[in-house]
């Protein structure tokens, strides 16, 4: 869900997980989902497909800031990995933390780790975007 202080940051997609960008500058971004009873897989816990997406999407904002008004940059995903490294509960607040790692005119690399509310890392990986058409400039393209 969009919020004033990250524009452009709204995706249905997020909207659906309940994902919502709490931190967003050029090279990183946080991400953050609160779990509830629709995240959990057939054992109880948080389902990989929710760390899966948390890992690309804040692997992507981090490579997508734009800080001009009215304008956006765009990607699409490559290559995903992934290590789940333990479980998350239902009910806790998770945290994805995406960095760009190094970025060219036309791809750029990045690393996500996802934390649980006490700190504990339950997953991360690495992922290759392709900036979209014009999404390379960091002045992007037009919102339109």
């Amino acid at each position: 869900m969009e919020t004033p202080d990250f524009p452009n940051s709204d995706s249905p997609y997020h909207r659906h997980l309940g994902v919502t960008v709490a931190a967003w500058e050029d090279g990183f971004a946080r991400l953050v989902c609160d779990t509830v009873e629709h995240h959990a897989n057939r054992s109880g816990i948080v389902h990989g497909g929710v760390l899966l997406s948390m890992i690309d999407q804040a692997a992507a904002f981090a490579g997508l800031y734009c800080p001009f008004p009215g304008r956006v940059r765009r990607a699409v995903t490559l290559d995903l990995d992934c290590r789940f490294t333990g479980q998350a509960r239902i009910g806790l607040r998770l945290s994805a933390e995406g960095r760009v790692m190094t970025a060219g005119r036309n791809v750029f690399f990045a690393r996500t780790e996802v934390f649980d509310e006490a700190g504990t890392l339950v997953a991360f990986g690495a992922s290759t975007h392709r900036y979209r058409a014009g999404s390379g400039d960091r002045q992007g393209v037009p919102l339109d």
